[in-house]
């Protein structure tokens, strides 16, 4: 079936037809627009998502090396790749849907206005055709008339007795000429009537059906163009499942790998001290004078100005009290004062006299120390034993193979040398000269920081078994004289507000300073750097009014 034979009448219902199909392919086209501007704006929404909680800084970057915190770090990865996936359905569906199909629209406007104007001229010919029919039709009827007319008029005129024979044939002429252009506007009539019987046949037959077949064919080429736009909607989709679906199972694998004990062996690790555990403390018994600490605690402490950072704001960890220990050696008498005023305030006496006389020679004794040690920068006795090993082992590994590749070189290039000796033509051996002199001395520097490195591991590891022995012997009531200096290991920090800054920084956050150890700061607020930050996301800063403690490093930003 098609337009042409059985619609041939129905030129006005083919044309609001038409333009209803146009209509909806224009729908269309706004729909998907409006599709890929949701598409756009989830993408970028998720991309800002990602972006907010991607970890940044030397704090974030430490987490990361947990499984959980890592895999998060991959879920926000791949929810950005997932995020680029839904930018590519937006844009594969504004070029090959919204375009491609605007395009179309505008060619198919085009054909269909130029048939639906083609049978538009057509109707008007027929429609001229016939008015030049009715208006032969017409004079011939006229003609006709006005013939019969003169016929009758002398016909009466040669009935009537009185008339003249020349009126008579003056009459018949006259009748005879109305009679000859009657049937000259009979055989016009005619032939204009068989004239239009063939144009409106042509018309109806011919013309408009092959016009409306035309508009027919465009329809469904519209319709089927429209529906491979709907399939394009949904194929295009498809084309990226794939990916999609490998950000989602990458999603899957970061929740799975996770491992939870590796997690905390790590943290263990991190932040292993290798520290005994503090001694016993002594009783002493002020009523008999005071005696010198021997705990353990006392004798070799652990630094507590170790970061017991406390897990929430409503349980703080307090730090290990330790005893002071005694500046007088064994059998010297505690402090030159009366017993009956020792008796009277023995604690307030004992420690204006501490005050007194211990803490200027600690200083002394700091000083001294501090121009025995190695920087603490570079061998990491700044750190506890274990993470100190680790860090000395670490820096071994990377001197070993930087020194390895070194001798690697120097081999090639003796090489090298050795084979322009022998064939002068490939190359002067004397241009390598230099290289083999420059990684001599190279390789020379790298032996002799490994050196200096190896032996301050074994120091570090020799030390820690010389403080298990002293903490053992301490525990069995063995003190030696040669131990004493570690009684003031305890008060080192104590001084470190007589260290210069090591630079400025300015507080980015607020921080409330509730547990142990840190103090608060304000946004803006600048601050003096005492102490960077080891590893562990804290460093030590000094406030303009004098508070000194710690607060987390991601906090501030680095001025000079």
């Amino acid at each position: 079936m098609d337009w042409g034979t059985d619609l041939w009448d129905q030129y006005d219902g083919i044309d609001k037809h038409t333009q209803s199909g146009l209509d909806l392919v224009e729908r269309y086209i706004k729909f998907v627009k409006e599709r890929t501007e949701v598409e756009q704006s989830y993408a970028k929404q998720l991309r800002s998502l990602s972006k907010k909680y991607a970890k940044r800084g030397s704090k974030e970057e430490q987490d990361c090396k947990f499984s959980n915190h890592a895999s998060f770090q991959e879920i926000l990865n791949e929810l950005n790749d997932y995020a680029g996936q839904r930018e590519l359905i937006a844009e594969n569906m504004m070029t090959g849907i919204c375009v491609e199909l605007t395009k179309y629209l505008q060619d198919i406007k085009q054909e269909r206005k130029t048939h639906l104007s083609d049978a538009k001229k057509a109707q008007q010919n027929l429609e001229g055709s016939f008015k030049q029919l009715e208006s032969t039709k017409k004079r011939f009827a006229k003609e006709w008339a006005e013939a019969d007319k003169a016929t009758q008029q002398a016909e009466k005129i040669e009935n009537d007795l009185n008339a003249t024979r020349l009126d008579v044939e003056k009459a018949k002429q006259h009748s005879h000429a109305r009679m000859h252009t009657a049937e000259e506007c009979r055989n016009d009539y005619a032939a204009q009537l068989q004239k239009y019987n063939k144009e409106q046949n042509f018309f109806y037959y011919s013309e408009i059906p092959q016009i409306f077949n035309k508009l027919q064919d465009m329809d469904e080429r519209r319709i089927r163009r429209l529906a491979e736009g709907y399939c394009q909607f949904s194929d295009m989709e498809k084309r990226v499942l794939p990916i999609i679906s490998k950000c989602l199972e990458g999603i899957s694998s970061a929740g799975v790998k996770i491992n939870e004990n590796q997690d905390s062996i790590l943290f263990i690790e991190q932040l292993k001290s290798g520290f005994e555990r503090p001694g016993d403390v002594e009783f002493e018994d002020y009523t008999q004078g005071i005696k010198p600490a021997t705990s353990d605690s006392s004798l070799n402490p652990p630094k507590v100005r170790a970061k017991l950072w406390p897990f929430n704001k409503k349980h703080k960890f307090s730090p290990p009290s330790f005893s002071p220990p005694s500046p007088f050696q064994p059998g010297g008498h505690p402090l030159s004062l009366p017993l009956s005023k020792l008796q009277h305030s023995p604690l307030s006496l004992y420690l204006r006299e501490f005050n007194q006389s211990v803490k200027p020679r600690i200083s002394t004794l700091k000083k001294l120390h501090k121009r025995c040690l190695p920087p603490a920068a570079e061998d990491f006795s700044h750190l506890p034993p274990e993470q100190r090993k680790k860090r000395l082992q670490a820096k071994i590994d990377d001197i070993t193979k930087e020194l390895q590749k070194a001798q690697d070189q120097s081999e090639a290039l003796e090489k090298m040398k050795g084979v322009y000796e022998q064939n002068p033509q490939m190359g002067d051996p004397s241009s390598l000269e230099p290289q083999i002199s420059e990684t001599a001395q190279n390789i020379g520097r790298l032996r002799g920081e490994l050196t200096k490195y190896e032996t301050w591991l074994s120091e570090a590891v020799g030390g820690e078994e010389s403080s298990n022995n002293i903490n053992n012997n301490t525990q069995h009531g063995v003190v030696t004289a040669d131990q004493s200096p570690h009684i003031y290991t305890e008060f080192d920090d104590e001084f470190d507000d007589l260290e210069a800054p090591l630079g400025q920084c300015t507080a980015l956050y607020t921080f409330e300073g509730n547990s142990e150890g840190t103090i608060s700061i304000t946004e803006g607020e600048l601050l003096s750097i005492m102490e960077e930050d080891k590893g562990d996301g804290w460093m030590r800063v000094l406030r303009a009014r004098g508070e000194e403690g710690y607060i987390p490093s991601s906090y501030v930003k680095h001025t000079s």
